[in-house]
């Protein structure tokens, strides 16, 4: 019982998961909801190590488990990691090359796109990118950016209705 992490009053629990490629479990640890899940990632990695005798693979993860300590520990021993991150958290820098409308592409090697010359009309189901190697303190990482038509128009059709939402709740106020 408690307040959670998000300051909800509701009982809650976290869970970590490691999956194997086919997405079967191999560990999990549950811990309190009111914790940050950051230090859940190194005794359950260290969990997997030792049960089943991994040196090297790939944890995925999102951004609440993407600090930069465990991004360094998931770089040791020939391990690698990738995981999401808000570009409003990006250094002012990256935030702008992530941005910029030149340099996208659709497979590794093509000719750089603009994003004006992208057709991001509803139906187009492709995704661009743009990638660049940055260094951070000791930790060296490639950063990869994504644009998706199809994932801009879902955002815009969020926003119309929290926008509708906002503006039905104005009328029925009254202000002195």
């Amino acid at each position: 019982m408690g307040i959670s992490k998000e300051n909800r009053p509701n009982p809650i629990v976290q869970m970590g998961l490691f999956m194997d490629a086919s997405g079967l479990p191999l560990a999990f640890s549950i811990f309190r909801g009111n914790e940050n899940e950051q230090g859940s990632l190194k005794p359950l990695k260290k969990r997997i190590l030792k049960d089943f005798a991994l040196s090297q693979f790939v944890v995925c993860t999102d951004a609440g488990l993407s600090s930069e300590k465990n991004r360094i520990y998931n770089t040791l021993g020939g391990r690698g990691f990738i995981t999401t991150q808000s570009i409003k958290k990006l250094k002012k820098h990256l935030k702008e090359w992530a941005l910029d409308p030149p340099g996208w592409h659709v497979k590794t090697g093509d000719k750089a796109i603009h994003l004006s010359d992208i057709d991001d009309s509803f139906g187009n189901q492709t995704t661009y990118f743009k990638e660049r190697w940055i260094k951070e303190g000791n930790l060296e990482q490639r950063l990869l950016v994504t644009f998706s038509p199809k994932y801009k128009h879902y955002q815009q059709t969020i926003r119309e209705r929290q926008i509708e939402r906002a503006l039905k709740k104005g009328k029925k106020t009254v202000f002195p």
